[in-house]
């Protein structure tokens, strides 16, 4: 019998900050983005395919792509104020987070990621529907 996840017991509350720091990471830390999502943010950007290709995209494996690292593993759209430069296009990772399945593993993984993230437990409770449904997105 599979156990019940923690948030289905307990309420989660997040409110993002603008902080930046989930756009922070390790150098082999990438953000997966597909065709689609590629395509909104080149457009957002105003440059060509070639252009964007070889600038912010990495292959990662047959079927993965992901979004270049700045140096030191920052998200590569991460500006100098630690704001975002596609967020009205940014990909459906940057979509759902926090709400990705390493971080929702269980109550302690939570606790951890709100270490790095000053908007997990703040603000309102977060609908255990719209949990589901980042988790959806963030497996497809």
């Amino acid at each position: 019998m599979a156990k019940t996840p923690f948030y289905h017991r307990s309420a989660l509350r997040f409110e993002c900050t603008g902080c930046g720091a989930c756009c922070t990471g390790s150098p082999q830390d990438y953000v997966a983005v597909d065709r689609v999502e590629q395509e909104k943010i080149r457009v957002w950007l105003g440059i060509s395919k070639k252009w964007f290709r070889r600038r912010y995209i990495l292959r990662l494996g047959q079927h993965t792509e992901g979004l270049a690292s700045a140096e030191g593993g920052s998200c590569v759209f991460l500006d100098q104020a630690m704001r975002c430069r596609i967020y009205p296009v940014r990909p459906r990772q940057c979509r759902a987070y926090p709400f990705w399945p390493e971080v929702l593993r269980n109550r302690w993984s939570w606790r951890a990621e709100a270490l790095r993230c000053e908007g997990i437990g703040r603000g309102g409770v977060v609908p255990l529907r719209r949990i589901e449904t980042a988790l959806k997105a963030t497996r497809r």
